[in-house]
């Protein structure tokens, strides 16, 4: 009902009550308690109002009845007001009237009409009340708004709606009981059926639409576009990445998004964000060209690399490989961290696939390029052992380049199984580069090429029997390796090793030891620790020393070993 129709019925309900008022003094029937009638001022004193119901009656009120909102009372004698009669005249001859009461049922019977030609009611929500809200509505009246009749969603926070206005529908109504029940969802359901209706006539795939958020979840946000939900999946907001939706939006915020997807049967709305802008990818190629140095966010670490954020929506990859030209990085981690700002350069762009692949390492020199500008094939070289293999062993030459010793490369007289048997890590070694591998990146070494193969004159040299001092090299389990001298290296079994009782071989020990066999077809000399020197062969070895003091020529001590054995010395050699 319209304010302007409250007054109209208003003034109709004064003017019948003053026929009532006419005809109860025509016809001297004052009315019944209970009952409202017409009544004149008479006068107005300091606490309560005298007023003229006719029949020579006259009622009194509280003046406070009259007061206006701001407690200001504007009344006078002579005017016209409508009261409820409480009771009949008391002993001091007067009647007990409420100026109150005949307000509250006038504006109950407003509200009972307004119930029965389905009109809203304005009113106030003044408090919050057990399973709802308390609203005042015309005249004061107190109603009752259930909290699941507040909004179309439930409210958590019922205190933030105290002192607004809206419209209402009475959905329950009791004079009697003074029992009002209102709801603001009908209408608002009512709103949303209207505006879903108009949307949905004019809704189609790729259009610009404007809506608001409506509720997030960890997946994306539904947006209100007017009576019909559309959901923005977290894709589809922005080019670059997005952990959260809540990171871009808030609830209640108004945003522009295409309409991606629309089933009109489902009445479901796939809605997009990003789509309303440029590809960034678009423009990838001509602004990261391939050897242009960059800055970025990292924005994940993963086993195999660090994803970088060049802007929004352009992210490169730093493959582990592509970090260090020294280190051996075993994790990502070990070098760059999350949200940490990074320079590196652009390796390669692949806009289709969208991937550019990045690389740290490239800002500073490549230390191959260093080496080989400095070494070539046959150079010598010193460094550090950095780690064995069973098929060799690996020296590092300068910071960032190593090189390879195989094992058939360490010795010329030993056949070496397991280069852990000669050296450690950390060991210093000397070598001879032999091969450089530029497509590669690899470096061949030797060790054994530093000196001049020695056995074309070995078995004249160093023949089965001679007694000869060694330096310990290496210890193993099942053997001592020994260098006779720079070139020439034997091992003698365990099983003929002779230690000092409670004294242990080690490396760097000085021993005496007697040529047990020369291998010529396995390049392997071996020796021993028992009886040195007491052997047959040894002491036809020492014979032929001795005459060699005193022979003439130039015959060698193998010559005159040979000469003296005969083919005693081959079956040594044999053996």
């Amino acid at each position: 009902m319209t304010t302007q129709q409250s007054n109209d019925a208003g003034t109709a309900g004064t003017d019948s009550f003053a026929a009532l008022y006419e005809a109860s003094i025509a016809s001297g029937d004052l009315g019944r308690e209970g009952e409202i009638v017409s009544g004149l001022i008479v006068s107005i004193g300091r606490d309560n109002v005298i007023v003229d119901i006719g029949g020579k009656s006259e009622g009194v009120i509280p003046l406070n009845e009259f007061a206006g909102p701001g407690g200001e009372i504007t009344i006078k004698a002579g005017d016209k007001v409508d009261v409820y009669i409480e009771s009949h005249e008391n002993d001091d001859g007067l009647v007990s009237l409420s100026k109150e009461k005949a307000d509250k049922m006038k504006v109950w019977d407003e509200i009972s009409s307004a119930c029965e030609r389905d009109e809203l009611i304005d009113g106030t929500i003044s408090q919050r009340v057990k399973g709802g809200l308390s609203v005042t509505i015309r005249g004061g009246v107190k109603a009752f708004l259930p909290g699941s009749q507040v909004d179309l969603r439930p409210i958590r926070n019922l205190d933030k709606l105290i002192g607004q206005t809206y419209a209402f529908k009475v959905i329950k109504f009791n004079k009697k009981r003074g029992n009002i029940v209102l709801s603001r969802r009908v209408l608002l359901e009512k709103e949303r059926d209207e505006m879903k209706a108009k949307t949905l006539q004019t809704l189609t795939e790729g259009m610009i639409v404007k809506g608001t958020i409506k509720n997030i979840t960890e997946y994306g946000a539904f947006v209100d576009l007017g009576g019909i939900d559309g959901l923005l999946h977290i894709t589809d907001m922005s080019w670059g990445r997005v952990n959260h939706p809540s990171e871009v939006f808030q609830v209640g915020d108004e945003v522009t998004v295409k309409v991606l997807k629309y089933n009109a049967e489902t009445e479901r709305v796939s809605l997009g964000l990003k789509q309303t802008q440029e590809d960034p990818w678009n423009h990838a190629e001509e602004a990261y060209p391939a050897g242009k140095r960059v800055r970025g966010k990292v924005m994940s670490v993963t086993d195999y690399g660090a994803f970088v954020e060049l802007e929004p929506g352009v992210e490169g990859l730093i493959h582990v490989s592509e970090m260090s030209w020294t280190k051996k990085v075993k994790h990502p981690s070990k070098i760059v961290e999350m949200a940490q700002e990074v320079e590196c350069q652009v390796l390669e762009v692949d806009a289709k696939s969208k991937r550019i692949s990045l690389g740290l390492k490239q800002l500073e020199p490549d230390p191959w390029s260093i080496f080989t500008e400095k070494y070539r094939p046959g150079d010598k070289i010193a460094g550090k052992v950095r780690s064995l293999t069973d098929y060799g062993v690996f020296v590092g030459i300068e910071d960032g380049v190593d090189g390879m010793v195989h094992k058939s490369d360490l010795s010329w007289t030993l056949k070496v199984n397991n280069p852990a048997d000669l050296y450690h890590k950390g060991d210093d070694v000397e070598a001879i580069i032999l091969s450089i591998n530029h497509d590669d990146k690899k470096v061949s070494l030797g060790v054994k090429q530093l000196i001049d193969d020695p056995w074309p004159t070995l078995l004249n040299e160093m023949p089965p029997g001679v007694v000869v001092q060694a330096t310990v090299i290496s210890v193993a389990d099942y053997a001592i390796f020994a260098r006779v001298r720079e070139g020439v290296e034997v091992m003698i079994q365990l099983s003929d090793i002779v230690e000092e009782e409670g004294k242990k071989l080690r490396t760097g020990d000085v021993i005496k030891c007697e040529i047990a066999n020369v291998d010529s077809m396995d390049r392997r000399v071996t020796a021993t620790m028992r009886n040195v020197g007491e052997s047959g062969t040894a002491q036809q070895a020492s014979a032929v020393v001795r005459e060699r003091e005193g022979a003439r020529g130039g015959s060698t001590l193998g010559d005159l070993i040979k000469e003296k054995l005969g083919g005693k010395l081959d079956d040594a050699i044999k053996k």
